[in-house]
């Protein structure tokens, strides 16, 4: 008999080589071999990787050490009960499916285990064909699961790039100027160097300086690997009539295959600047453009562009560029770039520099591999346009990462001034707390320690009623002063630490036995959370006891009706943390920093001070002091320490 929780079986659109990664296996954790074995051979025969576990002991190491996609959990194991084993699964492995085997049919199991997170529920016997069924439809939802996720990546991907490109869409020059996203600019120059809308070369490449100006890096390229691919490329764009920001579009999508020849082109491409005879160098130091080609070889473009066009008698010059070019162009001793035309693979090329009055980029480098059309003198005038305006954006994000740089620094002195500011301002008021502590303890102590000890022997000689009433509260005001004068006497004098090593679980006792008829007197109840192994600490035993008497007399006074104070201990690497926590009123968000202030003082948390000398104790032994708000009422005081 089978019985299932799946619900009407349904077909499965995937093919089995398609439901798990190369790696990923199948585990069956049954304790009977007469299950397991015959079930793991038949998952083989169906092309499954299946692995045997008899149980959870093996389960969790096969875990640990495969790629698991599916678990095949009997529920009665002789380690373990696998219904409690379940959520731990579920937790530390949500990618991997789970069903549940068990001999007894429960429908309360089933849902049980449906609940805590299991994919299916199969109860024993059942056809091996039912069980290859169901998981392979947990194995199908599990890919489909993992596709959804890229999908829903890649649509997160798509809609950043049409945020992108809606901020291009206005003009060429204002997504220029306006963008701070270098690589997205110089992706941009490129796009408008090859399209049909720009200068129409078949090839772009980009080189800068890097950020110390002393060596120039191919950066980015964009082109056809060959004649083929640029046919492929042109007759695409044709037909889809792309604009140039869909093109800028498409470039960004195909920049991320990095292996194709033109970046295998550009990433070789790295020269010192001390190479001054390299015409790349030459070009983007004199900032002026050079054409190559095998007729002329080098040819550098005139600098009189520049400038007024004028020749030195002051004739204005007519449209004939040539004719200038003849006039102002100096003489270079350049030889044809061998290595340049070996790596372009390409003989006729131009470069152009990209400059600011202020700093030069670096060049862009343009050929017409695929149609060897000439590149003109007007070509040239056009792509300096475009390199202009290029360079113009350059210097724009060049100026912004500067003042985010320079910003960044100005915040994190800002940062370090306000520290020493309120360091100062801490200095200043502990120093007048300590002032006026010190005349406080010197000048009320004495009165006040008289004034109880004379209430306490007035209500043992009288039988009065009324006179013991107000003895009693007499008795118990002053003693609350003493309280807060130790407070004052303790945070004021701060004695030097006395360190030893010492066990910890006896000074926790032994303070909570100092205020434990307080404690019975308020109908608080204590217990205590200790770890078997007990920490030994390097502390000053004497101040630390006060800590904790000081935690624990906070924890009294924020439970005025009752209530359990619970003190535990535990080990975490090499620290010791100690909690105290109560289950009273709590202390709001707003005041948990506050309550460690000398000056700051609440009801619940006593007058501050405490807190205070608790903090500056725990920190003089390398910890640290945290009040922490329990999420089902109460407060808990956290002490981290270091422990041998």
């Amino acid at each position: 008999m089978v019985e299932t929780v799946s619900g009407l079986h349904q077909h499965v659109s995937l093919a089995n080589h398609l439901l798990l990664a190369g790696d990923e296996i199948i585990v069956l954790v049954d304790d009977d071999p007469a299950i397991r074995e015959p079930l793991l051979a038949f998952f083989e025969l169906q092309g499954f990787p299946a692995y045997g576990a008899s149980s959870v002991g093996e389960l969790l190491k096969v875990l640990a050490e495969r790629n698991v996609a599916l678990i095949l959990l009997d529920i009665g194991l002789p380690d373990s009960d696998g219904l409690s084993l379940l959520p731990k699964l579920v937790n530390q492995y949500p990618n991997t499916g789970i069903v549940m085997l068990t001999g007894v049919a429960d429908v309360h199991v089933a849902m049980e285990c449906i609940r805590t997170g299991a994919d299916d529920y199969l109860s024993k016997p059942v056809e091996f064909s039912e069980i290859l069924f169901v998981v392979k439809k947990i194995l199908e939802k599990r890919r489909l699961i993992f596709e959804n996720r890229k999908y829903q990546e890649d649509l997160e991907k798509a809609h950043f790039r049409i945020h992108l490109l809606h901020q291009l869409a206005l003009k060429m020059n204002t997504a220029y100027l306006n963008s701070v996203e270098l690589d997205e600019i110089l992706r941009a120059i490129l796009v408008g160097i090859t399209a049909n809308e720009g200068m129409r070369f078949n090839r772009a490449f980009l080189a800068m300086f890097d950020e110390s100006g002393k060596t120039l890096e191919g950066r980015m390229a964009i082109g056809p690997d060959g004649p083929a691919e640029a046919g492929h490329i042109w007759s695409q764009i044709q037909e889809k009539d792309l604009s140039f920001l869909e093109l800028v579009k498409s470039s960004k999508d195909e920049s991320a295959n990095g292996d194709t020849i033109v970046n295998r082109i550009i990433k070789c491409l790295r020269i010192h600047v001390s190479n001054s005879q390299n015409i790349l160098i030459k070009s983007a130091l004199e900032r002026r453009s050079i054409r190559v080609n095998k007729i002329n070889g080098c040819m550098p473009m005139p600098i009189e562009r520049r400038h007024l066009n004028r020749d030195a008698s002051g004739k204005r010059f007519n449209g004939n560029r040539e004719r200038r070019s003849s006039v102002f162009v100096d003489s270079w001793n350049l030889s044809p770039p061998h290595e340049l035309i070996e790596l372009l693979g390409e003989d006729e090329f131009v470069v152009v520099p990209l400059f600011s009055p202020s700093r030069s980029f670096g060049v862009i480098i343009a050929d017409n591999f695929v149609t060897h059309r000439e590149i003109t003198e007007n070509h040239v005038n056009a792509l300096e346009l475009f390199a202009s305006q290029a360079s113009l954006a350059l210097e724009h994000s060049h100026h912004y990462l500067e003042m985010n740089k320079k910003i960044a620094e100005l915040e994190v002195l800002n940062d370090e001034l306000n520290k020493n500011k309120d360091l100062l301002v801490e200095s200043e008021r502990y120093a007048a707390l300590g002032h006026m502590a010190a005349q406080l303890v010197h000048a009320i102590r004495n009165p006040i320690t008289s004034i109880g000890g004379v209430a306490r022997i007035l209500s043992k000689k009288t039988i009065d009623p009324e006179w013991i009433k107000y003895l009693n509260v007499m008795e118990k005001e002053t003693t609350r002063l003493e309280a807060t004068m130790e407070d004052l006497f303790d945070f004021v004098t701060q004695p030097p630490f006395q360190k030893e090593k010492a066990q910890l679980f006896p000074i926790i006792e032994k303070s909570v036995m100092l205020v434990q008829n307080i404690m019975q007197k308020h109908s608080i109840t204590w217990e205590y959370d200790f770890p078997q192994v007990e920490p030994l600490v390097t502390m000053d035993v004497r101040q630390m006891r006060q800590v904790v008497l000081h935690l624990v007399r906070n924890a009294i006074d924020a439970m005025p009706e009752g209530g359990t104070l619970t003190i535990a201990v535990r080990l975490e690497m090499d620290q010791v943390v100690i909690s105290v926590m109560d289950s009273g009123i709590g202390i709001n968000e707003v005041n948990l920093e506050r309550a460690k202030d000398p000056f700051f003082t609440t009801k619940t948390y006593g007058t501050g001070m405490g807190l205070a000398m608790v903090d500056r104790v725990v920190k003089g032994h390398d910890g640290s002091f945290t009040l922490v708000r329990r999420s089902n009422g109460g407060t808990e005081a956290r002490i981290t320490l270091p422990h041998l």
